[in-house]
């Protein structure tokens, strides 16, 4: 009776029958008769070994491998291993060949996922909804695809419209392959043998929702979302039917009419708190030449260089860089407001072979962003005087590219990186367009006793940790192949369409919005420094630099807050010392550079892509410290451009 009893147990287990349904060990009475003579060997024993279970008759394929038959048509024994073969086919989504997801996508429904690049705003919002398309292919009128489209593409084009004063006929009238759409040459893919899981990978990476399936043969065999991915295992009456509903749906439809939201988590009270006031940035800039460089060139190493001292004229560097805070409109306060803009730009240095100076197209590149933007503020003033209403302020990547199209008016030949970002003071955030391998990163100290969308430090126990600063966001960098950066350039002259280029356009450039907070650290630098020093070491730097001018004592986060409730927000001396920041990160990056012991960022992916390289990567650095802080120095009173 023991046994019964308690193969009674082990047979609503293993038939995954909920006791909270009703049932009981008396309607389990059969299933445990059935298992106690599926082998001559004792229950006990049975379970040990777990050679045969009871199972539904849903695995049918199995079944037929073993060619059993039985009276019933609901349950028959299979071996274990069958059983782990069909739970791994049936459970590991994450093992799925991206191939199948379409497969069954395409078998229930088949939408042509494409617009034409041609087709209207309002054109395009018909098809998606009518298709029910998350996103879709654009193509040219030799059906070739020249980009693609996402509901996110469309709300943000219509987003645009209406910052700048668009009528609906104008907005809804916009030709999505020339507002809406992400060119081909920034579309990520996923190829047919690939799995769930790397799909999943790169898609939570990079932030995007949708992937294309791009054959061998470079045809797009369609596109698979998350959606599709997630509704993959279950079947039609997985999802329909009265079980269903009442398993997945009725205890959780609707809510209730006195339902309200819940408050912030405490540790974001503090926060919250600031997020009513303007924050404002302290801007500090470093730059040091390739260490064996001269005006006419650049030594291979330290005896080719000639002098005993490293190079420090700045004015050799192939890197250039622009700050500037001008008076721009907001189109939500619909008034001026002061806006702070960076950038920085690294010259390609190869040019210098076909009598080419690399200083001059980065260099000029930053002066026009400057220009550009200078022009942008006299005239919002001009028309604030008028009376006129003021369009939205000028994004990162349109001054990117009005710089470029006046460096190339001015037949300046060469090419360069660049990165141009803009500091929006009442949303809190850091707007930026990033083309080639210069970059952001944003340091933050998060307390790692409270469990957020941030993973906490877990490598060292807590007791050692120095600090919890860390990197919250780190900008994505874009290369043809290793050591090969996207990059604007000119030649001289104008190339046929047909005709290849390694060269991008500012709409290549990757483009994002990063939300910040009071005490954060921006890091905006050209791959001198990230070639050469690590995201730990950067915090480790930083963290220094905060310890050494009062900014945190100790670590005290708490203490640190409770200064700023105080008043006490030592915006003054962040003011004066945010350029030793810069400094000290420009200086690492050169130690790391002429270092051979220690294998640099730069060498540890030379090894990953098969090139041997050890220790660093000599070469320009431009460094530009922002320190987000309460309230305006004085000191900045009466310096800004347009004013």
């Amino acid at each position: 009776m023991t046994t019964l009893f308690h193969a009674s147990r082990v047979a609503l287990k293993r038939a995954r029958i909920p006791a909270a349904r009703g049932y009981t060990l008396s309607n389990a009475y059969s299933y445990s008769i059935r298992l106690l003579s599926t082998s001559p060997s004792s229950f006990e024993e049975e379970q040990l070994d777990d050679r045969s279970v009871v199972i539904p008759a849903t695995l049918a394929s199995v079944t037929a491998k073993k060619n059993a038959t039985t009276a019933s048509h609901r349950e028959t024994k299979i071996s274990k291993k069958e059983m782990r073969e069909e739970e791994t086919k049936r459970w590991r989504l994450s093992d799925v060949p991206i191939s199948d997801i379409l497969k069954a996508k395409h078998s229930n429904r088949w939408v042509n996922p494409t617009i034409s690049s041609t087709a209207t705003l309002k054109e395009a919002i018909e098809i998606t909804m009518e298709g029910e398309l998350s996103a879709a292919m654009v193509t040219d009128e030799s059906k070739h695809v020249v980009g693609l489209v996402t509901s996110r593409d469309l709300l943000r084009c219509i987003s645009m419209g209406i910052k700048d004063g668009d009528s609906s006929e104008e907005l809804l009238d916009r030709v999505v392959g020339d507002h809406v759409m992400t060119p081909i040459s920034q579309v990520i893919y996923a190829r047919p043998e690939e799995t769930v899981g790397s799909c999943r990978t790169i898609m939570a990476k990079l932030g995007i929702k949708c992937l294309p399936v791009l054959s061998k043969e470079g045809r797009v065999e369609g596109l698979v979302t998350a959606r599709d991915m997630s509704q993959y295992r279950f079947s039609a009456e997985d999802k329909g039917g009265k079980k269903s509903y009442l398993n997945d749906v009725s205890e959780r439809v609707g809510m209730g009419s006195n339902t309200s939201m819940a408050d912030p988590p405490a540790f974001m009270q503090a926060h919250l708190a600031l997020e009513q006031t303007p924050l404002f940035i302290n801007v500090g800039v470093a730059e040091l030449p390739h260490p064996f460089k001269t005006e006419n060139g650049v030594g291979m190493n330290h005896r080719d260089f000639g002098p005993s001292e490293f190079s420090s004229d700045p004015s050799f560097s192939e890197d250039a860089y622009f700050t500037k805070t001008v008076r721009l409109p907001d189109e939500k306060l619909n008034k001026i407001q002061e806006v702070t803009y960076c950038g920085v730009a690294d010259g390609v240095g190869s040019w210098r072979a076909f009598g080419v100076d690399p200083r001059e197209f980065s260099h000029a590149l930053m002066k026009e962003c400057e220009h550009v933007l200078q022009e942008a503020s006299d005239s919002a003033l001009e028309r604030e005087m008028k009376g006129e209403k003021n369009r939205r302020s000028i994004r990162p990547g349109e001054v990117l590219a009005n710089a470029y199209d006046r460096v190339v008016e001015q037949n300046i030949t060469g090419s360069s990186t660049a990165c141009v970002a803009l500091f929006d003071s009442i949303r809190h955030q850091l707007h930026f367009s990033n083309l080639g391998d210069s970059g952001i990163i944003i340091l933050r100290h998060i307390d790692s006793n409270v469990a957020g969308a941030l993973k906490r430090n877990r490598k060292t126990p807590r007791a050692e940790r120095k600090s919890d600063l860390q990197a919250v966001f780190v900008s994505q960098q874009q290369l043809h192949s290793f050591n090969h950066p996207f990059q604007l350039g000119w030649t001289g002259e104008e190339l046929e369409k047909e005709e290849k280029t390694s060269f991008s356009s500012a709409k290549s450039a990757c483009t994002t919005s990063v939300h910040l907070r009071r005490g954060d650290v921006i890091i905006m630098a050209t791959d001198g420094l990230f070639d050469n020093v690590d995201i730990d070491e950067i915090a480790a730097v930083t963290l220094e630099w905060e310890r050494q001018n009062g900014f945190l004592r100790g670590g005290d986060i708490d203490g640190r807050e409770n200064r700023w409730t105080l008043g006490n927000s030592l915006t003054d001396c962040s003011y004066e010392k945010v350029p030793n920041l810069a400094e000290m990160l420009a200086k690492k990056a050169r130690d790391n550079s002429l270092d051979p012991t220690t294998d640099s960022p730069f060498a540890l992916l030379a090894k990953d892509n098969d090139i041997m390289w050890s220790g660093g990567m000599p070469d320009d650095c431009t460094v530009i410290a922002m320190h987000v802080v309460g309230r305006s120095p004085p000191a900045r009173a009466g310096k800004l451009s347009g004013l």
